[in-house]
C-alpha cells in the first residue's frame, strides 16, 4: 500500500522524470557528443551522472521504505540533493552550449548528439526545480531546516562558491595583490561555514554544538554579508580598473573562440560574487525571521 501511494504522488514522478532526463543527457553525451576532450565536458558529465545516481538512490530508499535506516536526516537529505542537482544541471545547461554548440558545424553527427544532451539537460533542470518546489516547507509548516528558504539558500551559496573556485583556479587570478587574496579568503571561509551548516543539518548533529544553532546561523549570516560586501567592491576594482592594474574592456580575441576567455571568467567571478552577496543578505533576513524550524 505505501508503494501505491508513492506512485500516485507528484513528488515521485518529478523524481522519476529528473532521473530519466539526467540519464539521457549523460548517455547521449557519452555515446556521440565527443565532450571528453576538455574540462568543461567533464563538468557536464559529472553534473548529469551525479544527478542521476543521487535520484536513483533517493528513489530506491523511499520505494523500499528504508528512510528510518538511513544514516542521514531524511527530512533534509532529499531536498538538499534535489537543490544541488538542479544547480548542477542548470550549470551544465549553460556551460555545455558555450563549449560544445557555439561555433561548431551544424552538419556533424556529434552536433546532433550535443543538441539532444542540451535539451534533456534543460528538462532535467526543470524537473529538479519542480521537485524542490514540491518539497520545500510552506509557511507555518514544521519541516527540516534544509527544506526552508535559509536551508535552500545555503545550498545555492555553496554552489555559487564552487563555480567561483572553478573560474579562479589559476593562482595568477588572485595572487597579484593582497586585496584579491582577501577576496579568495572570503570565498573559502564562507563556503566552509555554509558547508558545515549543511553537513550538521543533514547529519542531524546540530544538537552537538556548544551554543544555540539559531544564534550561530544569524551571527554567521551577518559575518558572511559583511565579508561578501567587501569582496563585491574589491574584486571589480582590482580586476577592471586600469589604475589598479585591471583590464576595463573585453579583449577582441575573446569572441573568436568557444567557451570563456580569461577576461570572461574574471567578469563571471565579479557577477557571482554579487549574486552570493544577495543570497547571503536574503539568508540573514530569513534566518532572523525563522521560528518554526525542526532540524
Amino acid at each position: 500500500m505505501p508503494v501505491v501511494v508513492m506512485l500516485s504522488s507528484s513528488l515521485l514522478w518529478a523524481r522519476v522524470l529528473a532521473m530519466l532526463f539526467s540519464c539521457v543527457a549523460f548517455s547521449v553525451a557519452i555515446h556521440g557528443a565527443l565532450v571528453r576532450e576538455q574540462p568543461a565536458g567533464d563538468w557536464c558529465l559529472f553534473s548529469w551522472g551525479f544527478s542521476f545516481a543521487g535520484s536513483a538512490l533517493v528513489l530506491l530508499v523511499e520505494l523500499c521504505g528504508l528512510q528510518g535506516r538511513a544514516p542521514v536526516s531524511w527530512k533534509n537529505f532529499p531536498i538538499t540533493f534535489a537543490c544541488y542537482a538542479s544547480l548542477f544541471c542548470l550549470s551544465a545547461s549553460i556551460i555545455f552550449p558555450l563549449y560544445f554548440v557555439k561555433g561548431f558545424s551544424t552538419y556533424s553527427e556529434s552536433y546532433d548528439y550535443r543538441i539532444v544532451s542540451l535539451v534533456f539537460s534543460c528538462l532535467a533542470t526543470i524537473a529538479y526545480l519542480t521537485e524542490v518546489s514540491i518539497s520545500k516547507a510552506r509557511p507555518g509548516e514544521l519541516a527540516g531546516y534544509m527544506a526552508t528558504v535559509p536551508g535552500l539558500l545555503k545550498v545555492c551559496e555553496t554552489f555559487v562558491a564552487c563555480i567561483i573556485f572553478v573560474f579562479i583556479s589559476d593562482p595568477n587570478a588572485y595572487e597579484s595583490h593582497a586585496a584579491l587574496k582577501w577576496c579568495m579568503a572570503v570565498y573559502c571561509v564562507c563556503f566552509i561555514l555554509s558547508a558545515v551548516v549543511i553537513v550538521l543539518c543533514v547529519g542531524e548533529c546540530t544538537g552537538c554544538l556548544p551554543f544555540p544553532f539559531a544564534r550561530f546561523l544569524s551571527a554567521y549570516a551577518l559575518l558572511a554579508v559583511a565579508m561578501y560586501l567587501s569582496a563585491t567592491i574589491i574584486w571589480p576594482i582590482y580586476k577592471f580598473d586600469r589604475k589598479h592594474g585591471g583590464t576595463p574592456t573585453r579583449p577582441s580575441q575573446c569572441g573568436s573562440r568557444p567557451g570563456l576567455c580569461p577576461f570572461d571568467k574574471l567578469m563571471a567571478v565579479a557577477v557571482l560574487t554579487g549574486v552570493n552577496f544577495i543570497l547571503y543578505l536574503a539568508d540573514l533576513i530569513y534566518s532572523a525571521r525563522l521560528v518554526f524550524v525542526s532540524v
